[in-house]
């Protein structure tokens, strides 16, 4: 067994002693004393409008779901005693009709732990109808989760959904079958299976265990999103920040707000609303939201000009001083809303194909500005830590995924080590 999977195990097991100690007194109070309960989010994603298959291969989004049953793998950050599911209908034309959810602590692929599946209901029924713009949580779930638990939340549609609300980039498989399979242990009518999420937008508690909890929300990109990572095995280095989070016995929940291809200043078709618009809906409407880590940018810097296909229509060039001032809109937002703001520099991408001396010249003004400005309340340093000691412009060999722009594995996780978490 690893370290890792060492302090991960030690962890639940005291998360479970003592929430044996104290489920039966949370589960008997009365409804007045669970509407109290302080929701923190564990787990949550970035929406997108239906796109055309991307980074992860196809997707049902533009297809949507007619007579089926969508699993959903995800694993949450912190844990506590009650929780709830958020979905959303935020990119859909008329109102989704959901016929029925479950929930359930997750076994391999897409199986189920025996005696974990719960129904959820919205408003007492077990049915519900997203207007079209809108998103819906469900009622609170009594089933205590422990750090680092893995949770599997199964969608039946039986009328057709048109278009689907989703995220494009999962770096998680996504299970479908035919007919209605909420409550299966088993995963063989799961016969098909994509990396992308649908209407599935958060998971959260409601911790009766250690007190009021906090959250951290990642804002980016495809490298917060966690391109490059290992599919299904929870390397993205918020995923990464939780389990730091998690050894040092400090309490937070760690949502990831990345969305693949994202920019600062310019939305995209398939690469979602940008960063300012969507900062209210992505970061301060969340659950318990203190900190924002922001690493966004590359993209402003090597998307504008011509232009890629339907995706990045042509624009005009973005200069450093349009993408600081973008920078000071998010900072001010997040003043507003109260949220602790961390900026982290952009990181070295000589070799990526966008690459140029232009470029790059961008990129050095605005990581220079987030370093000595101060306008940030604390700065994450990424640029030095990932770059090539043999060229600082590069990323690190054992960091680079292999293209020059993202990172691997232990690119993620030397990010996440990066972060001084007493700031958070």
């Amino acid at each position: 067994m690893t370290k890792r999977a060492r302090r991960s195990s030690l962890s639940r097991r005291l998360f479970v002693a003592l929430v044996a100690v104290v489920t039966a007194l949370t589960l008997a109070a009365p409804p007045a004393a669970a509407a109290k309960n302080h929701w923190v989010g564990t787990w949550g994603t970035s929406m997108q409008e239906p796109g055309p298959d991307g980074f992860s291969g196809p997707n049902w989004s533009r297809e949507g779901f007619t007579d089926q049953s969508v699993r959903q793998v995800v694993r949450v950050s912190t844990g506590g005693l009650r929780l709830r599911v958020r979905l959303s209908n935020e990119y859909g034309t008329v109102p989704l009709r959901l016929t029925g959810a479950s929930v359930g602590k997750a076994s391999t692929g897409g199986s189920l732990r025996p005696g974990s599946v719960r129904s959820l209901t919205f408003d007492h029924s077990p049915s519900a109808t997203i207007p079209a713009g809108e998103q819906l949580a469900s009622d609170p779930v009594p089933l205590p989760i422990a750090p680092l638990e893995t949770l599997s939340v199964t969608l039946y549609f039986a009328e057709p959904t048109g278009p689907s609300t989703f995220h494009e980039q999962a770096v998680a498989t996504t299970y479908r079958a035919a007919g209605d399979h909420r409550f299966d242990r088993a995963a063989s009518a799961f016969t098909e299976s994509t990396k992308s999420w649908y209407y599935l937008a958060g998971v959260d508690v409601a911790d009766r265990v250690f007190g009021a909890r906090d959250t951290v929300v990642t804002l980016g990109d495809s490298i917060t999103d966690g391109v490059a990572s290992t599919v299904d095995a929870h390397n993205r280095y918020p995923d990464e920040l939780a389990e730091r989070l998690v050894a040092a016995r400090k309490p937070l929940g760690v949502l990831n707000a990345g969305i693949s291809g994202n920019r600062v200043l310019r939305d995209s078709p398939c690469f979602g609303a940008n960063a300012l618009d969507r900062f209210e809906r992505d970061v301060a409407e969340q659950p318990g939201v203190r900190t924002v880590i922001v690493l966004e940018g590359i993209n402003d810097i090597g998307m504008g000009g011509p232009g890629f296909g339907d995706c990045v229509p042509p624009s005009p060039e973005v200069t450093a001083q349009d993408l600081i001032d973008g920078h000071r809109e998010l900072i001010e937002a997040a003043r507003d809303a109260g949220i602790k703001t961390v900026g982290a520099t952009l990181l070295p991408m000589k070799g990526a194909f966008y690459h140029d001396s232009e470029a790059e010249a961008v990129r050095d003004a605005v990581n220079e500005w987030i370093r000595g400005s101060g306008e940030y309340d604390e700065v994450l340093d990424l640029d030095r830590i990932m770059a090539d000691p043999e060229d600082g412009d590069r990323l690190n060999p054992a960091y680079d995924g292999g293209d020059g722009l993202h990172p691997n594995d232990a690119g993620m996780r030397a990010m996440a080590e990066a972060i001084d978490l007493n700031t958070l």
